[in-house]
């Protein structure tokens, strides 16, 4: 209980990123589906960073908690923002880019924060301690208050990079596989649409072996190694 009171600061600030996260993931469905001719999402308030517009009660607040207090990185989903396929102009190559745009967003989130990071790693020769002392030790590792708003820039950096990876997996409702399904004959199209019921099944038994972490691993490994190197 002590360590979990501990982490608790750790734990918002990482819920914080998320929410951040979550909210820049969804607008960009909608934004490029605006684009591409249909506009469901403005139509129902989507495109905004307005976290509460996208809450899903499990994907975006019970399950994320439940991570957080494993102290396993956080990921979830929220509600799916809507689009019309026949609203687009290319109904066929369109879904994809739509889906693709979502971890598009959140690759650009994250290469942006790691360059704010890189150039504050530079100038700040206590950066990878404080940053350390966050990671290992909890908010009483570090004083002052550059170490949270390190931790801050860190967090937002693996929740997007670790949302779009998760997203761009190719199981039904994941953004992977829109591109998967625009990829395949019509006649298969609505089959493996159909897998969407097993989805989330398939998910938490990826969570469950360990799959997931084993996905996630190099892409982690690489950011600890652009910051602490």
């Amino acid at each position: 209980m002590e360590n979990l009171v501990l982490r608790l600061p750790q734990i918002v600030i990482q819920l914080l990123a998320f929410a951040v996260a979550i909210s820049v993931h969804e607008s960009a469905h909608g934004w490029v589906a605006e684009r591409l001719g249909d506009p469901t999402a403005r139509w129902l308030g989507r495109i905004t960073l307005n976290p509460i517009k996208h809450v899903d009660l499990i994907g975006t607040i019970i399950f994320p908690l439940m991570l957080a207090f494993l102290g396993a990185p956080i990921i979830g989903w929220a509600k799916p923002v809507p689009f019309v396929t026949r609203n687009l102009r290319n109904q066929r190559r369109d879904p994809a880019l739509v889906g693709l745009a979502g971890p598009g967003a959140n690759l650009l989130v994250a290469v942006g924060v790691v360059l704010v990071l890189v150039v504050l790693k530079a100038v700040m020769p206590s950066f990878r301690d404080l940053l350390n002392a966050m990671i290992m030790a909890g908010a009483l590792g570090a004083s002052g208050i550059a170490a949270p708003l390190i931790y801050l820039l860190f967090s937002l950096a693996m929740v997007n990079l670790v949302l779009a990876v998760f997203n761009l997996i190719p199981i039904p409702p994941l953004d992977g596989s829109h591109v998967v399904g625009a990829l395949l004959p019509p006649r298969l199209h609505w089959q493996w649409v159909r897998l969407e019921r097993y989805g989330f099944l398939l998910l938490f038994a990826l969570l469950w072996t360990g799959f997931l972490g084993i996905i996630f691993k190099p892409f982690v490994n690489a950011l600890l190694w652009i910051l602490f190197s």
